[in-house]
Protein backbone atom coordinates (compact mmCIF):
# COMPACT_ATOMS: atom_id res chain seq x y z
CA UNK A 1 0.00 0.00 0.00
CA UNK A 2 1.69 3.28 -0.90
CA UNK A 3 2.38 5.53 1.71
CA UNK A 4 -0.40 8.90 1.26
CA UNK A 5 1.64 11.12 3.43
CA UNK A 6 3.16 14.27 2.03
CA UNK A 7 6.81 14.44 1.69
CA UNK A 8 8.64 17.28 2.59
CA UNK A 9 11.10 19.12 -0.21
CA UNK A 10 14.77 18.67 1.16
CA UNK A 11 15.19 22.85 0.97
CA UNK A 12 11.63 23.13 3.47
CA UNK A 13 12.08 25.26 6.25
CA UNK A 14 9.23 25.89 8.85
CA UNK A 15 8.95 29.78 9.57
CA UNK A 16 10.90 30.90 12.38
CA UNK A 17 13.50 28.42 12.60
CA UNK A 18 16.65 29.07 11.21
CA UNK A 19 18.00 27.18 8.60
CA UNK A 20 20.98 25.56 11.18
CA UNK A 21 18.33 23.61 13.37
CA UNK A 22 17.03 21.19 9.89
CA UNK A 23 16.58 17.84 10.18
CA UNK A 24 19.41 16.14 11.71
CA UNK A 25 19.31 13.28 9.07
CA UNK A 26 20.51 16.17 5.87
CA UNK A 27 24.22 15.31 4.94
CA UNK A 28 26.13 17.78 2.49
CA UNK A 29 27.33 15.72 -0.40
CA UNK A 30 30.75 16.51 -2.41
CA UNK A 31 28.73 18.29 -4.83
CA UNK A 32 27.37 21.21 -2.74
CA UNK A 33 23.74 19.12 -2.51
CA UNK A 34 21.93 18.10 0.13
CA UNK A 35 20.85 14.50 0.43
CA UNK A 36 18.30 13.16 3.07
CA UNK A 37 18.50 9.83 4.48
CA UNK A 38 15.69 8.17 6.03
CA UNK A 39 15.42 8.89 10.09
CA UNK A 40 13.24 5.87 10.53
CA UNK A 41 12.84 2.18 9.15
CA UNK A 42 9.55 1.53 7.07
CA UNK A 43 7.21 -0.52 9.38
CA UNK A 44 6.06 -3.47 7.53
CA UNK A 45 2.58 -4.13 7.05
CA UNK A 46 -0.06 -5.46 9.30
CA UNK A 47 -0.60 -9.11 8.40
CA UNK A 48 -4.18 -9.43 6.38
CA UNK A 49 -6.78 -10.96 8.14
CA UNK A 50 -7.59 -14.44 6.66
CA UNK A 51 -11.26 -13.13 5.70
CA UNK A 52 -9.53 -10.26 3.41
CA UNK A 53 -11.22 -7.11 3.80
CA UNK A 54 -13.81 -7.49 5.67
CA UNK A 55 -14.05 -5.69 9.15
CA UNK A 56 -14.74 -8.87 11.08
CA UNK A 57 -12.65 -8.17 14.10
CA UNK A 58 -13.73 -4.52 14.62
CA UNK A 59 -17.59 -5.64 14.10
CA UNK A 60 -16.94 -8.25 16.76
CA UNK A 61 -15.86 -5.58 18.96
CA UNK A 62 -18.44 -3.16 18.58
CA UNK A 63 -20.89 -5.85 18.97
CA UNK A 64 -19.47 -7.02 22.29
CA UNK A 65 -19.23 -3.43 23.73
CA UNK A 66 -23.19 -2.98 23.10
CA UNK A 67 -23.94 -6.15 24.82
CA UNK A 68 -22.11 -4.62 27.92
CA UNK A 69 -23.65 -1.60 27.51
CA UNK A 70 -27.15 -3.48 27.24
CA UNK A 71 -25.86 -5.89 29.97
CA UNK A 72 -25.87 -2.61 32.33
CA UNK A 73 -28.99 -1.61 31.48
CA UNK A 74 -30.86 -4.67 32.09
CA UNK A 75 -31.32 -5.94 35.58
CA UNK A 76 -30.96 -9.52 36.85
CA UNK A 77 -29.60 -12.79 35.52
CA UNK A 78 -29.73 -11.56 32.10
CA UNK A 79 -28.24 -8.22 32.19
CA UNK A 80 -25.16 -10.24 33.96
CA UNK A 81 -25.06 -12.69 31.50
CA UNK A 82 -24.97 -9.87 28.46
CA UNK A 83 -22.26 -8.35 30.42
CA UNK A 84 -20.53 -11.59 30.22
CA UNK A 85 -21.31 -12.35 26.88
CA UNK A 86 -19.92 -8.67 25.91
CA UNK A 87 -16.50 -9.22 27.75
CA UNK A 88 -16.18 -12.77 26.29
CA UNK A 89 -16.75 -11.50 22.39
CA UNK A 90 -14.51 -8.55 22.91
CA UNK A 91 -11.85 -10.65 24.35
CA UNK A 92 -11.64 -12.49 21.55
CA UNK A 93 -11.72 -10.45 18.82
CA UNK A 94 -8.45 -8.66 20.79
CA UNK A 95 -7.01 -12.02 21.19
CA UNK A 96 -7.57 -13.42 17.29
CA UNK A 97 -5.62 -9.93 16.54
CA UNK A 98 -3.30 -10.79 19.21
CA UNK A 99 -2.35 -14.24 17.49
CA UNK A 100 -2.42 -12.87 14.27
CA UNK A 101 -0.18 -10.20 14.08
CA UNK A 102 2.52 -12.52 17.01
CA UNK A 103 2.40 -15.25 14.57
CA UNK A 104 3.30 -12.85 11.39
CA UNK A 105 6.42 -11.25 13.28
CA UNK A 106 4.44 -7.99 12.94
CA UNK A 107 4.48 -7.71 16.87
CA UNK A 108 5.31 -9.47 20.05
CA UNK A 109 2.52 -10.54 22.37
CA UNK A 110 4.18 -12.93 24.03
CA UNK A 111 2.61 -12.05 27.61
CA UNK A 112 -0.97 -11.62 26.41
CA UNK A 113 -1.06 -14.68 24.84
CA UNK A 114 0.61 -16.50 27.20
CA UNK A 115 -1.51 -14.33 30.14
CA UNK A 116 -4.55 -15.92 27.89
CA UNK A 117 -3.10 -20.11 28.48
CA UNK A 118 -3.20 -19.31 31.83
CA UNK A 119 -6.13 -18.25 32.27
CA UNK A 120 -7.72 -21.31 31.15
CA UNK A 121 -5.53 -23.77 32.54
CA UNK A 122 -6.75 -21.59 35.83
CA UNK A 123 -9.90 -22.04 35.03
CA UNK A 124 -9.64 -26.02 34.20
CA UNK A 125 -7.84 -26.64 37.40
CA UNK A 126 -10.52 -24.56 39.39
CA UNK A 127 -13.03 -26.62 38.18
CA UNK A 128 -10.37 -30.19 38.57
CA UNK A 129 -8.81 -30.03 41.61
CA UNK A 130 -10.39 -30.18 44.87
CA UNK A 131 -10.59 -26.46 46.33
CA UNK A 132 -7.82 -27.42 48.98
CA UNK A 133 -5.49 -27.63 46.37
CA UNK A 134 -5.51 -23.76 45.82
CA UNK A 135 -1.81 -23.38 45.66
CA UNK A 136 -1.06 -26.25 43.91
CA UNK A 137 -3.53 -24.54 41.20
CA UNK A 138 -1.54 -21.40 41.18
CA UNK A 139 1.61 -23.23 41.29
CA UNK A 140 0.60 -24.72 37.64
CA UNK A 141 -0.60 -21.62 36.39
CA UNK A 142 3.13 -19.93 37.43
CA UNK A 143 4.81 -22.94 35.07
CA UNK A 144 1.90 -22.77 32.13
CA UNK A 145 2.47 -18.69 31.57
CA UNK A 146 6.32 -19.32 32.36
CA UNK A 147 6.63 -22.44 29.85
CA UNK A 148 4.33 -20.45 27.58
CA UNK A 149 5.59 -16.94 27.58
CA UNK A 150 8.81 -18.64 26.19
CA UNK A 151 7.67 -21.14 23.62
CA UNK A 152 5.98 -17.71 22.33
CA UNK A 153 9.08 -15.57 22.27
CA UNK A 154 11.01 -18.15 20.52
CA UNK A 155 8.51 -18.30 18.04
CA UNK A 156 8.15 -14.56 17.64
CA UNK A 157 11.75 -14.54 17.73
CA UNK A 158 11.87 -16.98 14.53
CA UNK A 159 8.91 -15.68 12.74
CA UNK A 160 10.38 -11.58 13.07
CA UNK A 161 14.02 -12.16 11.33
CA UNK A 162 15.47 -12.87 15.31
CA UNK A 163 13.74 -9.92 17.01
CA UNK A 164 12.61 -10.58 20.80
CA UNK A 165 9.89 -7.46 20.73
CA UNK A 166 8.70 -5.22 18.17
Amino acid sequence: MADRRKRRRPDYRPPGRPAAARSRASVGRADGERETRPTRRPRPERPPAPWGRFPLVELVVLLGLGLLVAGFLVQGVRGATMIAAGIALASLAGLELSIREHLAGYRSHSTVLAGAVTVLALGAGYFLLPADLFAVNLLIGAVVFGVCFYTLREIFKRRSGGLGFR
